[in-house]
């Protein structure tokens, strides 16, 4: 089959349109809804501007209220540690803003932290508050609890954990009618982005105090992106929550049906590239998720979170709400630790089996050698081994191939046009010479889930952000600053290409020669650690091949 090598790179170019589809499906700019697209409900849900649950978990905060931005009275409470640089406001005890000092923005800025949660250019928050349950007889239930819009007070205007200190601990205090007070404590530790998050309910009073406590992330509306039109390199921004299963809810899909699931322990989230929010409930405790979109002062903005079943506090007693915030970096093994699944916020797609076996030997690789880029070649080497009898039949079928193009050339030559007369001379070809037509396709299909997962990988890795090569490759989760990988793995790619059979049809040549030109554009705006592999891949592809072609060559003389 003179056609086997196309088949060959059009597999390779149907898994680049596949990766680039996925992207502007699942990763792609987000058309964000207008205001009838926030407003549009079922019949019986609520107003899209309750952003706070209430008995029988919905909320009733007014409008105005979700328009105006806090008042005078709002005041920012600092909090420092070794890794969190946070902003907590006196309005809700909401976390407004969270920086991370070991992670830069970028190279060129390593003294500029990397901002997670901001409420100043764009609203991506972290809430928490208790809604009252009882019977409130003719009264604002908002009175008997403090939710994310209520007045808190602290001690101090900064907090920061000492050099002594493990564990930081930053109280909030409300109080309410009836004797009703509530603290909020934020607890954080050395080293750790997870945070401890206790509301305390001291009920002085002589009626039962029933709430419930909520948790939710706010995001609002994501910028569009700027890179080149014909290929995104965004990757998923949007909630997701675990109920024994990872699930996904875009932007889109909130504003259109709000979610309401009864769950056991699990988390919600707000993801993006690199970095997770995420309301981790206790063993056991069973929550109602929840998503909504908003109104909010810059266009929509969109909730996740849990809500919990309700707790008592008699006169006289307290009670204690908790949970766990997680606000940092999607590192595998923290998460994991903190809560089953928590860790799949690392999306590798319906390649996870793959990836997560490949991450973990590429970490042990790292760990040898120190350097990521090292680490990416020798686990190329090592995937090369593995695949090394596949892609040794691949090359013999087309060394193969190769010594037989000048009895193709004269079958073409005797037949022309006849088509059946033709293919039943080739079929008869290859059962003499003992060629199987499919031979050099169908090993390299099998690799094809392999570059998937790899390609998700290194995308998805946070241990690969900012992770420096050699020479001019100072960020391997980047595309090459200077394109020269992407050239070079079009070179492998077009020598790779001569040492393969030509096609006879003068149209498939033409089409052939144009093939590591669409690659090389294609790759250049890939990660470089990607391209890394794939030239990697290649040179050790080109040398397997010239090897298996001579000795064939030399058989045949």
């Amino acid at each position: 089959m003179e056609n086997q090598r196309l088949l060959v790179y059009l597999s390779l170019a149907l898994v680049l349109f596949m990766i680039w589809q996925a992207w502007q499906q699942d990763y792609g700019p987000v058309n964000q809804p207008g205001s009838a697209a926030v407003e549009s409900r079922p019949s019986g849900e609520p107003s899209p501007a309750d952003d706070t649950p209430v008995p029988g978990d919905i909320p009733s905060v007014p409008r105005a209220e979700l328009e105006q931005a806090p008042g005078p009275d709002a005041q920012t409470i600092r909090v420092v540690t070794d890794v969190i640089d946070a902003r907590i406001s006196t309005i809700g005890g909401d976390i407004v803003q969270v920086k991370l000092p070991t992670y830069p923005v970028s190279i060129d800025e390593p003294d500029v932290p990397f901002t997670l949660l901001d409420d100043s250019a764009h609203v991506y928050i972290a809430q928490t508050g208790l809604v009252f349950d009882g019977d409130a007889s003719g009264r604002d239930a908002d009175e008997l609890a403090p939710n994310h819009h209520a007045p808190f007070s602290a001690g101090s205007e900064v907090f920061e954990l000492k050099d002594a200190e493990d564990e930081l601990r930053v109280p909030l205090r409300w109080t309410g009618p009836e004797g009703v007070t509530v603290t909020k404590t934020y607890i954080f530790r050395r080293g750790s982005f997870l945070v401890d998050i206790e509301q305390s309910v001291e009920n002085a009073g002589a009626e039962p105090w029933i709430g419930r406590q909520y948790r939710q992330i706010r995001h609002g509306p994501v910028a569009e992106d700027s890179g080149p039109k014909f290929i995104s390199t965004r990757t998923f921004t949007g909630a997701a929550y675990f109920d024994g299963k990872y699930e996904k809810e875009s932007f889109d899909d909130i504003a259109e049906v709000p979610l309401r699931k009864e769950i056991d322990g699990g988390w919600v989230a707000m993801l993006q590239h690199y970095f997770v929010s995420a309301f981790v409930a206790g063993q056991g405790e069973q929550s109602l998720v929840y998503t909504k979109a908003v109104r909010g002062r810059l266009g929509p903005e969109y909730l996740v979170g849990l809500s919990s079943v309700p707790q008592t506090a008699a006169p006289g007693q307290s009670i204690t709400f908790s949970t766990r915030l997680y606000t940092g970096p999607k590192l595998q093994h923290r998460l994991s630790a903190i809560s089953p699944g928590l860790e799949l916020v690392t999306d590798y797609g319906i390649f996870t089996v793959i990836s997560k076996p490949l991450f973990w030997l590429l970490e042990k690789i790292h760990g040898l050698v120190g350097n990521w880029g090292w680490a990416i070649i020798l686990l190329t080497v090592l995937i090369k081994l593995v695949f090394y009898k596949l892609s040794e039949t691949s090359y013999r079928s087309m060394a193969r191939m190769r010594a037989v193009q000048p009895k193709l050339a004269a079958l073409k030559e005797r037949y022309g046009s006849d088509k059946q007369r033709m293919n039943q001379a080739l079929m008869d070809l290859y059962k003499k010479e003992k060629i199987n037509p499919l031979g050099g396709c169908l090993p390299i299909l099998v690799q094809i889930p392999v570059f998937i997962a790899l390609y998700w990988t290194l995308l998805e890795s946070v241990e690969l952000r900012q992770a420096p090569f050699m020479f001019w490759i100072h960020d391997l989760s980047t595309k090459d600053p200077y394109y020269v990988l992407p050239l070079l793995m079009g070179i492998t790619m077009f020598a790779q290409q001569k040492l393969n059979p030509a096609p006879l049809d003068p149209v498939q040549a033409k089409v052939m020669m144009a093939l590591p030109f669409i690659f090389t554009v294609f790759f250049a705006f890939f990660p470089s650690g990607l391209v890394l592999y794939w030239f990697v891949n290649n040179l050790l592809s080109i040398l397997q091949q010239w090897v298996i072609t001579r000795r064939i060559e030399k058989q045949a003389r």
